[in-house]
């Protein structure tokens, strides 16, 4: 481990670090395409009225799009929902109930458990669905035009390297 006075020597040599190490990066990069893909959302002729007004008025959030992300065509259990998109069930279970309110899902009884319910897109939750692949794609085409193929393929590569090993995650003791 680094001693303190070097820790205060590379803060000394490196004043913005706070604001321009590696996560804060991802952290921008991440609003700024989930902005983007919203604003695409909320212009897209096939995503009803009612949805687009939400989105334009930005009540609809990158964390809304979690169900979005997340939930199967099938349909989805809450708890699988939540477990997915990494949030408690309670806080998925509010999304789940605005969403619900707004149209796009609903909640319909298990075929496979009279006691649990499954959470479906409806045929506005559907087109919101094409919506948002349609948006997630211009954006990744924007972002290429932005840096560059070879730039592109190289942060997905890392990128996706990145998040699927949880190895380096944990503390060294």
């Amino acid at each position: 481990m680094p001693s303190p006075s070097t820790l205060a020597s590379h803060a000394e040599q490196h004043p913005d670090w706070r604001q321009a190490h590696l996560g804060r990066l991802l952290g921008h990069a991440m609003r700024r395409f989930d902005d983007r893909v919203l604003y695409l959302m909320a212009h897209h002729v096939e995503v009803p009225l009612a949805l687009s007004n939400l989105a334009a008025r930005r009540q609809v959030s990158a964390a809304h799009v979690h169900i979005t992300r997340h939930l199967a065509q099938s349909g989805s259990r809450l708890s699988e929902l939540a477990e997915r998109a990494g949030m408690t069930k309670q806080a998925m279970g509010d999304l789940v109930t605005q969403c619900e309110a707004w149209g796009l899902v609903q909640r319909l009884p298990d075929a496979r458990d009279a006691r649990a319910r499954r959470i479906v897109f409806t045929p506005d939750g559907l087109a919101w669905l094409k919506a948002f692949e349609m948006a997630v794609a211009q954006a990744e085409r924007e972002f290429r035009a932005e840096v560059g193929d070879d730039v592109a393929t190289v942060v997905m590569l890392g990128l996706e390297a990145y998040a699927s090993d949880d190895s380096g995650l944990e503390s060294e003791a």
